[in-house]
């Protein structure tokens, strides 16, 4: 299977897919952390590919509700964004997934299919993640552990933060691949 994971600087689910024999490129802005098929680039030139399945995680710096007090000051941003997640999510492409946190995206173009945490998926964590799904079932969870830490939500304040924020736990990249592998 032809797997695009969209926006994804770290490998995670990229190479999650790999591991089970898929044909799976990363592609961001940025250059990928781990080695391993990556597109340094602009997703949106490569969405005609044919593609089987895209994994996609749009930025959510103008989305994400955590920056809401910031919503009316940056409208410009914020339409830039959705009109980023409609391309993503009309891509010509016939399995989609669309993570973001709970924000914007919810009440502007629609509701979450579903909504899942760390804790489902072996991390003792919350980070509560929507998912946009398209002709994919919904990830059934793999290994309910206790812990229900917030390490994410109060890491300090430093250049990096919005890296560590954004990594897909493995966790739920071995469950994506293994669910619709």
């Amino acid at each position: 299977m032809k797997v695009l994971v969209a926006c994804e600087f770290s490998g995670v689910v990229r190479d999650a897919f790999l591991e089970r024999g898929h044909d799976a490129l990363s592609c961001d802005l940025l250059p990928t952390e781990s080695p391993g098929p990556h597109r340094e680039g602009d997703v949106s030139e490569i969405l005609s590919a044919g593609w089987d399945l895209m994994v996609a995680h749009p930025p959510c710096t103008h989305l994400a509700v955590s920056g809401a007090r910031y919503w009316k000051v940056r409208q410009r941003e914020q339409e830039e964004a959705l009109a980023f997640v409609r391309l993503l999510l009309d891509a010509p492409i016939p399995r989609i997934c669309l993570e973001n946190p709970v924000g914007r995206i919810s009440t502007a173009i629609r509701k979450p299919d579903q909504i899942i945490h760390p804790w489902q998926f072996g991390h003792g964590e919350t980070k509560k993640t929507c998912l946009w799904l398209k002709n994919v079932s919904p990830p059934i969870p793999t290994d309910v552990v206790s812990g229900r830490e917030q390490r994410i939500y109060l890491l300090p304040p430093t250049p990096d933060r919005w890296k560590e924020r954004s990594r897909t736990y493995p966790g739920i990249a071995n469950a994506m691949a293994e669910q619709w592998g």
